[in-house]
């Protein structure tokens, strides 16, 4: 996998939407943020545009996205918030000039689509928040995010969980919103999860679509030759009202019962405050042990 440069004081950060619509005052704190890191920002042209749901037509977002994506002083493009647009926009984006200049796309939810494609294409991208979320962002959070920008990897640490399966794995690192894995299956932009460490986070579903989605991916065989599983926020869960019967943590075992790889509940990244960047595309140490869940860069 290709690891773009990290950042250095004074490298330039853009922020577009791919997504949902979002004002300039949305992002004013993202933006103060940066630049008491002592980065640079260029706000693109989607800030502010409105298209319905949407920051700015397809089109627009298109050439916001592709505009930053090939000017090489644009070191990392941080995605604004996420909703629901970038699937929309993915195949009209051109990364051969990306590839020969690779920089870090930074978000998550709906940016999973991003990270599931560049990662097929071999680069490896940032999971953490997004400009949306930084006023409400714990302090490890921002400063998670700030460490694996500037490439001080930090090993992140669990607390353990009762239902956590104890074991110890090698694997690459990939992940997102389990949602967006499952609306990208049978396309170019579906991940290969053999010998990797699946990542996986949600928001606001309900228990029995949780189960439907995960059964996809079983049938798809997302799970056969897994490393390792990590649960991050499955946040907001709902329930019909002749209940599903299990919860989340129920749902996952159940599903993936029949495997030996360890499985991590409650690792914090995805919709929660405390939202822990992670490096997708990096080789890892996934160790779930009777005191918790030790996740360990290799590289």
């Amino acid at each position: 996998m290709i690891t773009p440069k990290f950042l250095q004081k004074g490298d330039t950060v853009a922020i577009v939407s791919t997504a949902r619509k979002i004002s300039a005052e949305e992002i004013y704190d993202a933006i103060s943020l940066l630049i008491s890191w002592e980065l640079k920002v260029v706000v693109g042209t989607t800030i502010g545009l409105k298209e319905n749901q949407f920051a700015g037509t397809d089109e627009q977002r298109s050439y916001d996205f592709q505009t930053m994506l090939d000017d090489t002083n644009i070191k990392a493009i941080w995605c604004a918030r996420g909703g629901y647009g970038t699937v929309r926009i993915i195949d009209n984006l051109d990364f051969s000039n990306f590839i020969k200049n690779p920089k870090w796309i930074i978000g998550y939810s709906d940016v999973t689509v991003l990270h599931s494609h560049l990662h097929n294409l071999g680069v490896k991208t940032l999971h953490a928040t997004m400009p949306i979320n930084v006023p409400k962002n714990t302090k490890n959070s921002l400063n998670s995010l700030k460490n694996s920008l500037f490439g001080q990897k930090k090993t992140k640490k669990c607390n353990f969980s009762t239902k956590n399966k104890i074991e110890k794995s090698n694997g690459i690192l990939v992940g997102g919103n389990l949602s967006m894995f499952y609306s990208l299956l049978g396309s170019t932009s579906s991940i290969d999860t053999r010998n990797k460490i699946l990542f996986l986070e949600d928001l606001d579903e309900y228990l029995y679509h949780i189960d439907r989605m995960l059964m996809n991916l079983k049938r798809n065989g997302y799970f056969d030759q897994l490393a390792g599983l990590i649960v991050g926020g499955m946040t907001g869960m709902h329930d019909n009202s002749i209940p599903f019967g299990k919860n989340v943590e129920e749902i996952i075992l159940d599903i993936v019962s029949e495997y030996d790889f360890p499985v991590c509940f409650g690792f914090p990244a995805g919709h929660i405050d405390d939202n822990t960047a992670l490096i997708l595309g990096s080789e890892v140490e996934l160790d779930v042990n009777e005191n918790g869940t030790v996740l360990i860069y290799k590289n």
